[in-house]
């Protein structure tokens, strides 16, 4: 924990919470009280992830809460449903709802990426890439597997490091979930990317330390923010190496190790092996790449405001910087003739 403090839960909290809840599938309409049902729709956003109509009273009012979304189709999963039996009011998030937030398109992402990885393998270096361990790394495993499948990039050992194998393969026994393309590779041409023989599951710190002093190579580790996890090491160990890069490919939250790195900071104070502070001087290249987040970037919310079957008397946008969350209401009722709110912190919203 960042803070040094005790978690307010422990691993029996977490077993009770889990025997407690009952998991429901894509369409299945649930009464959660007297007068309100549930039921859950695909967002998009990673394996699982779902966005909540409510069906308040006798078809009195219908409320979308779109949670975090996705309304574009990637390599793993579908784009977030946009049709509904009916929809008064959507709550729907705002991450990247700013005008400015215009983000590659998935492909021109994917060249990006691949040819910095391209030229950072020629010079005999490696390749680190903090990742979240769900969604962003089983996406990038895809495209890594198979840009090495054509041969458009050299085979290197591709190193999975954190909870991205055990995340990973939940995704593998759950291919209901993952986008159709991915489900006709499993299922009708038998074969798994998941499973390919150039992911190594890293086991300890011995084989981390033979990772960086050994040949070039392509790393995906958690954090991906870098807040803590072994990127951070890894980070460590290469980071006054020229030849090595690091990608960055998700968000980095304000005040985070990554978003300091991706900032241009040079001097790096972290403990080193012993405990010890230390000034880790960055010479690797630093890369950001735009394009690979699980969330909607502005064009996408947009148009899923468009899209969004039956359109809805009111929208409410949240959860994103307040300045975004009122460009994007603010757009949304100029494009679409839609009522939009943004409420403040504790600000009650009548929606009738």
């Amino acid at each position: 924990h960042r803070e040094n403090n005790p978690l307010p839960f422990n691993v029996k909290h977490v077993q009770k919470m889990i025997k407690h809840t009952i998991t429901l599938d894509y369409g299945v309409v649930t009464d959660i009280s007297p007068d309100i049902k549930l039921t859950l729709h695909n967002a998009g956003h990673i394996l699982g992830s779902a966005m909540c109509h409510f069906h308040i009273g006798d078809g009195a009012h219908n409320l979308l809460y779109t949670g975090d979304f996705k309304y574009e189709r990637s390599r793993l999963l579908e784009p977030a449903t946009t049709r509904f039996p009916r929809v008064e009011s959507c709550i729907m998030e705002s991450t990247y709802g700013g005008h400015e937030d215009v983000t590659p398109s998935r492909n021109n992402a994917e060249k990006e990426l691949m040819k910095t990885i391209y030229k950072t393998l020629k010079r005999g270096g490696k390749v680190l890439v903090p990742v979240f361990a769900v969604g962003r790394a089983q996406e990038l495993m895809i495209v890594l597997e198979e840009y090495m499948r054509h041969g458009m990039v050299d085979e290197v050992p591709i190193h999975l490091d954190g909870m991205i194998w055990e995340a990973t393969a939940v995704h593998t026994a759950r291919p209901e979930y993952l986008s159709k393309d991915l489900r006709d590779q499993i299922f009708h041409m038998g074969r798994n990317p998941f499973i390919s023989e150039s992911f190594n599951k890293v086991q300890n710190n011995a084989e981390r330390k033979q990772i960086v002093e050994g040949e070039p190579s392509i790393i995906l580790s958690t954090s991906g923010m870098m807040t803590g996890g072994n990127s951070v090491e890894y980070f460590k160990w290469l980071c006054e190496d020229k030849n090595n890069s690091i990608i960055f490919v998700g968000y980095q939250s304000e005040g985070s190790l990554g978003r300091k790195i991706q900032k241009g900071h040079k001097e790096i104070p972290l403990e080193d092996e012993t405990g010890k502070k230390k000034i880790y001087n960055v010479k690797m290249d630093v890369k950001t790449i735009e394009g690979f987040s699980g969330h909607s970037n502005r064009r996408q919310l947009m148009e899923f405001a468009k899209r969004l079957h039956p359109r809805p008397d009111k929208i409410i946008t949240c959860h994103g910087d307040p300045y975004k969350t009122v460009d994007l209401a603010s757009s949304i009722h100029r494009s679409y003739k839609v009522e939009t709110k943004t409420p403040l912190i504790l600000e009650a919203t009548r929606l009738q």
